[in-house]
């Protein structure tokens, strides 16, 4: 049997291997294309972005951990405050290969709204189970509707500009 301490790791680093595996469209082409692209004065430098991403993931982990072992595990009452947990977390993996790989800043927009949906469930979901852990959402429900504002106001300031462009919009 594995030590107490294994699933509490486990589900903490699990949304940072679905953020690692999706920044593969963070790089490259993608990065000059967004460096080329008209952005608010507000928007987070580049540097910012690996220690929020890492922080927000870390405490959705751990929180999802929390619940889980409220709840008994994978039980018939945690369907659907994991369940809810998962849905935002594959919409939060959907965004960057919107965004950077088919450049669908609109279809991404709608990802982040989605997302910011899920994720307030989530949080509800999660209050009922354990309060502390959906306090751990907080931040990161604060970061999506920061994160919606600008993904809107880089849509909206480029929505002339085709270049680079690899679906229609």
């Amino acid at each position: 049997m594995a030590p107490s301490w294994v699933p509490a790791v486990g589900f903490t680093l699990v949304p940072s291997l679905g953020g690692f595996l999706a920044s593969h469209y963070v790089r490259g082409e993608s990065l000059r294309w967004y460096a080329g692209l008209q952005k608010p004065s507000w928007h987070p430098p580049r540097w910012t972005l690996a220690p929020i991403w890492g922080t927000l993931y870390s405490a959705m982990g751990y929180g999802s951990y929390m619940i889980w072992k409220e709840l008994g595990g994978f039980s018939k009452e945690a369907v659907v405050p994991l369940g809810l947990y998962a849905g935002q977390l594959a919409l939060n993996w959907a965004w960057p290969p919107l965004f950077f790989g088919a450049r669908q800043m609109g279809w991404a927009l709608v990802d982040l709204l989605l997302m910011g949906g899920v994720a307030a469930a989530t949080a509800v979901a999660w209050h009922q189970v354990s309060p502390p852990a959906a306090c751990l959402l907080y931040p990161y429900l604060a970061w999506l509707a920061f994160a919606a504002m600008l993904n809107y106001c880089v849509w909206r300031d480029n929505q002339d500009d085709s270049r680079g462009r690899r679906l229609s919009e």
